[in-house]
Formats: C-alpha cells, structure tokens, sequence
C-alpha cells in the first residue's frame, strides 16, 4: 500500500547501507521526505543523490549528543517538523566475554543504546511540540530472545532497547507519540556477508522455518508499517522479523 508516509518528515540514522538504506528507499516510495544521516558521508551521500528534494544526508555519530542534537535542529530547520525517527544504527563486533575490552563494550553500548537514548532525547521536543510522533528502534533476536557466544555486550544493547521503547513510548504517550521496536533475525546484507561469509549466511538462513535470510526491504517495510497511521494505536511493543527462526522447542 504507497503513500502510507505521504507528506511526513522522517529522521533515518544510520541509513546509508543495508537495512538503513532499505528504509530510506521504502519511506521515499511510501511519500516521506526524509533527512538521512550516518557516519560514512560518501555511502550517505550517495545515496542521498539518487533522491534530490526527498532525501537530504547530514554526517552524524548517533554516539554523539551534539550530533543528535544538531541532526535535529537541521531537520527543523529544513522541514520544519519532525514526524518519523527510525534508529537503525548500529554495530556488532564479536568476542567471548572474557576478551571483550572495555573500550568495545563502552562502544558498542554507546551506539545500539546510548545512541537511540540520545537520537530519542533529540526529536522528542519536536514531537511534543506538534503533538505527533512515531519512532522506531533496530533491535534484535540477538539479546531480548537468543544469544550466541561472542555477542554479550550486542545481546546487552538489544534488550536494553526494549525498556527504553517502553519507557519513551510511556511518556511520549500523552504527546501523541509511539514507540516501538523491529527485532530481526539475520538479515541478507553486505556487512553481514563481509563479516561471516556466504556460506555461514546460508546456514544461517537454513536454520529459520521459512529456510531463508530477510531481506533488508522486509525490515524497512515493516519499519515503515510501524511509522504509518497503520500502526496508530500500537506503542511500547516489539516486531519480530525472524523467519520463524525462534519459534522451535527444541533441536531435533
């Protein structure tokens, strides 16, 4: 269904790529006008120019309170408004626990938690101001459902993300603003195949029900569901795109 977004202003941080840019690509096709923003300004650019007078790209750090903070003044200032904030950035180095250096788990919660705090905390004003708001949160399976050895301090930051949504979908509630989470399993992406492989992706994807990796698009579209007025009366819950990958008792 197209023109679900029709003549709203979204905020995309870390869309350059894979799931991020998937998003930008449906909220552009659903009518939204959007102000991109991620650290890698020639991907952001790029794409940004495949999209002139419907996506604008902003360098920013989603680590960074300032670069939040100016991400949404040059939203305002552009646009006037701020309707959509979707947080997909996010990053997912892997050690055993007891390898893992402080500094790696400082980042690593600095960007997939801290950071959707700070992108939150940015954009609400604006929001509440015009008494309308829809934010979605990148989580995933990985920490609020099943782990994995390697990612204790990723599985950590993904479900923290659920008791932010909550708590900013309680107090965005009265303002007219909702918040929820999509909580994908694996998904088909550049990045994902750089880092494990192409034949660990295809186990990966064997091992889901539906025997298949998500495609980006699926999440952005499912993003872009939770952003619309389709989704008006839902807040504080969670999307699980996995393939029906969590779904069996036990291995058989």
């Amino acid at each position: 269904m197209a023109g679900r977004l029709e003549g709203r202003i979204a905020v995309v941080v870390g869309g350059s790529r894979g799931i991020g840019a998937a998003t930008v690509k449906v909220f552009v096709k659903e009518g939204a006008k959007v102000m991109l923003a991620d650290i890698d300004a020639s991907m952001g650019e790029n794409l940004a120019s495949h999209f002139p007078g419907r996506v604008d790209f902003m360098a920013a750090d989603i680590s960074s309170r300032a670069d939040m903070q100016r991400l949404a003044a040059g939203a305002i200032e552009r646009h006037g408004r701020i309707d959509i904030l979707a947080q997909i950035a996010g990053i997912y180095p892997s050690h055993q626990i007891e390898d893992i250096p402080e500094p790696e788990w400082d980042q690593v919660l600095d960007v997939n938690l801290k950071g959707a705090f700070l992108a939150i905390q940015a954009c609400f004003p604006a929001m509440k101001r015009q008494r309308y708001g829809r934010i979605v949160l990148t989580g995933s399976i990985t920490g609020p459902i099943v782990s994995q050895p390697g990612y204790a301090h990723y599985s950590a930051s993904k479900a923290g993300l659920e008791g932010l949504a909550r708590a900013a979908a309680v107090e965005g509630a009265v303002h007219g603003i909702t918040v929820n989470v999509v909580e994908p399993g694996n998904v088909d992406t550049e990045n994902a195949r750089h880092v494990v492989g192409d034949a660990a992706m295809q186990r990966m994807g064997q091992a889901t029900l539906l025997g298949r990796l998500a495609l980006p698009v699926e999440v952005g579209d499912a993003v872009a569901f939770l952003a619309s007025d389709q989704a008006a009366y839902v807040t504080g819950q969670t999307l699980v795109l996995d393939g029906g990958q969590t779904l069996p008792e036990a291995r058989i």
